[in-house]
């Protein structure tokens, strides 16, 4: 129903000061559903027993070990010390977990409102250690709603604007509503006010741990540096226990993923790759932004070439599905070299010019020269949905929707599956 109401003075000529339209509909929105607070922070349970895997998401490789969130849930550990027979040894159950890293046998890993680490110095028996409280937004990084619809933004806080406690999930509500349009921008403002959508350095030593593609969570010296949506978080990882070093620091573009190179950080965005030089780690500076079509992409870093993949079938609002290639010697000015068209690519892997693709399986590229990339695939294994890759030694790991791949590139002429880690989904 539609309705055009006057607001002012009659006038022989109508409505002439403001026009006010108002809209009755309906439509579905996800509402919030919490958790009190302090039982939400003494839920974090340790297990020496293997826990079935039953989904995917980030991956820390450290020191033999494979550290694998299974999103919101908690985080798995893998040993791999013999990459031909994993063999999961243990979970970490930890609400709200996303993203990981590892340093120094400290495994520092988000619980959606704080962050929280454990001593892995035995990997099979890890110890909680310490949680900074409320370090990320109240309602941010929010749980996965599962559908498409929007979310009720505004009921994470009371009256007063507190918290009403952790966010854990959404229960979908049919609603009637009623919108007042006064002017393009009011009706804007009022609109997303009321409802707002929510989308949401490789190397190792012996102290640092391998993140994938797709991680938030990045380390450069004594610092972990965080991406959650709008902000950059920086964490002191020198003093003990940790600490907030600086207040968060907004970047905008909703960052998805996070990759260390060099005194940069290289982010991915839905609208291209940014890069921030962290010369001064407290104080990142904005270097250039490289623009192109909406779309999801990580990105990683080898020799001063930057990969970037793009793909569809996700709330980035596109339908290309791209490999690009960018020359970043000059990080001032990044050149691009050439974009390749995939099928649906997702994570990727650089290890001294092999490039690793999550596409259609995992793709395997000699990409010495990008100009012949396609040309030079070395290997394609299809029959799973890759999601992202680590190449470490010679052995690279990919986690797929259905599983752990193992595969051994220490000859590239002959490269092959050393085994797989099932998923079960329940």
């Amino acid at each position: 129903m539609f309705f055009i109401l006057c607001a002012g003075l009659a006038s022989a000529s109508g409505c002439n000061d403001v026009v006010i339209e108002t809209d009755i509909f309906t439509h579905w929105v996800n509402e919030p559903v919490f958790m009190n607070t302090d039982a939400f922070r003494q839920s974090v349970q340790i297990t020496t027993k293997a826990r079935v895997i039953n989904n995917y998401g980030k991956m820390c490789f450290y020191d033999g070990y494979l550290y694998i969130s299974e999103s919101e849930e908690g985080i798995h550990i893998i040993d791999n010390t013999d990459p031909s027979n994993p063999q999961n040894v243990g979970f970490i159950e930890l609400l709200g977990n996303v993203d990981l890293a590892i340093r120094y046998n400290k495994l520092y890993a988000d619980a959606y409102i704080d962050l929280v680490w454990f001593d892995i110095t035995d990997p099979q028996n890890p110890e909680l250690e310490g949680r900074l409280e409320n370090v990320f937004d109240k309602c941010l990084p929010l749980p996965s709603t599962g559908n498409n619809y929007l979310i009720d933004y505004k009921m994470c806080y009371d009256e007063k604007g507190s918290s009403k406690g952790v966010v854990v999930g959404w229960e979908l509500k049919e609603r009637t509503d009623i919108s007042t349009l006064r002017t393009e921008f009011s009706y804007r403002a009022e609109k997303m006010d009321a409802v707002t959508s929510i989308r949401m350095s490789n190397g190792s030593s012996s102290s640092v741990g391998i993140n994938g593609s797709m991680s938030r969570f990045s380390l450069y010296q004594d610092y972990l540096y965080s991406v959650i949506n709008n902000y950059m978080s920086i964490f002191d990882l020198s003093v003990n226990p940790p600490k907030k070093a600086v207040d968060d620091i907004p970047i905008g573009f909703n960052v998805e993923t996070i990759f260390s190179y060099k005194e940069y950080m290289f982010m991915g965005t839905p609208t291209g790759m940014m890069i921030y030089s962290v010369a001064n780690p407290l104080k990142p500076e904005f270097v250039r932004a490289v623009w192109h079509i909406f779309g999801c992409d990580p990105v990683v870093v080898e020799n001063d070439m930057a990969y970037v993949t793009i793909h569809s079938g996700n709330a980035c609002g596109q339908t290309n599905n791209d490999l690009m290639i960018y020359d970043v010697s000059d990080v001032s000015d990044p050149k691009h070299i050439v974009t390749y068209a995939m099928k649906n690519p997702k994570g990727l892997g650089i290890d001294n010019t092999t490039l690793f693709v999550c596409d259609d399986g995992l793709k395997i590229f000699n990409a010495s020269n990008p100009q012949t990339l396609m040309a030079n695939r070395l290997a394609h294994y299809a029959g799973m949905d890759g999601y992202d890759v680590i190449p470490f030694d010679n052995v690279l790991m990919m986690i797929a929707d259905d599983g752990l791949y193992q595969y051994d590139y220490s000859d590239l002429t002959q490269i092959r599956q050393l085994s797989k880690l099932p998923i079960e989904k329940p």
